[in-house]
């Protein structure tokens, strides 16, 4: 292999979004950075709910409604089944970066495509909230 193509090898495909690649490598086909599946149309940021697929993650987004006649703002929430690259090893309770895609299945036309850290619990239009730490420490007097 010449020098420039051992470099390659191993550098993930730019998907056209501002986002930061893997730093692994994935043989899965339906990965956008190193698979053939093109990102296009909507992006937003959710909470992984649940990954007990294979290679499909449950995230949910939530959003806060204005309802006119009471000049108040509801809360709701959607749940979305998300393609998961092998690569980016996603766990429960983190903020993800998700884009639309072609469908890949009956249900799956998104892909997570970054890894925002861990998830504070966050709506549109509030403060972030940091989650609580597990266990909180105390000062020795």
């Amino acid at each position: 292999m010449s020098p420039s193509a051992k470099s390659t090898a191993h550098r993930a495909r730019d998907i056209g979004l501002d986002v930061r690649s893997p730093k692994e490598r994935c043989e899965d086909a339906h990965c956008p950075f190193h698979g053939h599946l093109s990102v296009r149309g909507q992006m937003f940021e959710a909470t992984v709910v649940s990954t007990a697929m294979q290679r499909t993650a449950v995230v949910e987004r939530t959003i806060l409604r204005r309802i006119p006649k009471y000049e108040r703002y509801a809360k709701r929430r959607r749940r979305y089944l998300v393609h998961d690259p092998p690569c980016l090893k996603i766990q429960v309770g983190r903020l993800v970066r998700v884009a639309e895609t072609r469908p890949l299945s009956k249900t799956v036309t998104f892909c997570i495509v970054e890894d925002l850290g861990d998830a504070a619990r966050r709506t549109s239009g509030e403060d972030i909230v940091p989650p609580a730490p597990a266990h909180p420490k105390e000062e020795a007097a």
